[in-house]
């Protein structure tokens, strides 16, 4: 570990984020039409390491299962303008239309409204209908007591989002959320996070989460560090969480937990380099953001934006530039990094000679800061 004196009374580890970082080509080449880039996520077999993040400026029913049929996952906030609006059409025009200075007591006051239980059950039958996989997501505050009601309703993959999750919350006002009790009895495969250390991210593991987000998400849209003073370097994160998955691996006798690298992956080059620091799958909000399908109709924010108390985020403006389809599988018309995602990581594994994603995982990287 590499740490350096901050002043004589503190060190501190140095970390890298994806733009610190490049793969270096090996000596081995092939066609890249041979690489593969699916993945077995549990009982699921995706032809793309793509989760659409549970943002409302990204996820919606109709770009859910869009990103379904392209072969990803798409996964609805499920304490979002789509559960607490029958229809929020005018709720996104009104935040699109906001002035800057505005934007964040909007939210506030559109994000009071009350999540309704039955727009959970029908936004999860629409996705369903469709026959594409079903993912939700709740906050850990909201999940004791919305869980039920997310199961019932029908998903196929459970997902926890918060900015840092614990194993080991600790709270003497409440019966804080048992992790590893409430994994246990749901019959669901359950994706957590975020975390961004090797210990959090194995407490979390021992859980028996199928799967542990790296990083804190948001993106471009997060201002975490600016009001909180809290941030995790990217490469960094994803590399310390797949050494836990390595070590847990050996622990738990041959059991595997995927790593979703969440946060900081904005062009088709952070998704290679996220899988090249050892992430199975990435989660995408900014990058489908700009997909003329989403929601937030060239604008970016997610939960950390309508905070009633300590927004830890905001609306950021990001264009559109083209469809889900173009983002994911192309063509690229321009050398943006902003489409394509699939073909940039295809030429990435054949330029290195690898067939597939676990192959990928082992590439070899430079630091270039």
């Amino acid at each position: 570990m590499s740490e350096i004196e901050i002043g004589r009374g503190k060190r501190a580890r140095r970390a890298y984020t994806l733009d610190d970082v490049a793969v270096v080509p090996r000596r081995r080449t092939r066609d890249a039409d041979e690489v593969s880039t699916s993945w077995q996520f549990d009982a699921y077999h995706l032809d793309v390491p793509v989760l659409s993040a549970p943002m409302d400026s990204v996820s919606s029913p109709a770009t859910a299962i869009e990103i379904g049929r392209l072969g990803g996952v798409g996964v609805l906030d499920l304490e979002g303008l789509w559960t607490r609006y029958e229809d929020p059409t005018e709720e996104f025009a009104r935040i699109a239309r906001a002035d800057p200075e505005e934007a964040t007591s909007l939210f506030q006051r559109l994000y009071s409204a009350p999540v309704k239980r039955d727009l959970i059950f029908s936004r999860l039958a629409e996705i369903r209908s469709a026959g594409v996989p079903v993912a939700g997501a709740l906050s850990p505050g909201r999940t004791q007591d919305l869980w039920k009601t997310v199961v019932d309703a029908g998903v196929d993959l459970f997902v926890i989002r918060g900015t840092t999750v614990s194993a080991e919350h600790v709270s003497a006002s409440r019966e804080p959320l048992n992790l590893k009790r409430f994994i246990y009895e749901l019959e669901v495969p359950v994706l957590v996070g975020g975390a961004v250390t090797y210990t959090g991210a194995l407490h979390l593991m021992r859980t028996g989460a199928a799967g542990v987000l790296a990083g804190y998400g948001g993106g471009a849209a997060s201002a975490t560090r600016r009001t909180v003073g809290i941030a995790a370097p990217m490469a960094t994160a994803i590399a310390d969480i797949a050494a836990a998955r390595r070590d847990y691996l050996d622990e738990s006798g041959g059991r595997y937990v995927h790593v979703i690298a969440d946060g900081s992956v904005s062009t088709s080059g952070d998704l290679v380099k996220a899988i090249a620091c050892g992430a199975d799958a990435v989660m995408l909000g900014t990058a489908l953001a700009r997909a003329v399908e989403a929601p937030g109709r060239g604008w970016h924010w997610g939960p950390e934006a309508w905070h009633g108390t300590l927004p830890r985020g905001g609306r950021v403006e990001v264009a559109t530039v083209g469809s889900l389809c173009d983002i994911l599988d192309g063509p690229s018309h321009q050398a943006s990094g902003f489409t394509n995602f699939m073909g940039a990581l295809r030429h990435a594994m054949a330029a290195n000679g690898y067939l597939d994603l676990k192959e990928f995982q082992r590439a070899e990287l430079v630091v270039t800061a």
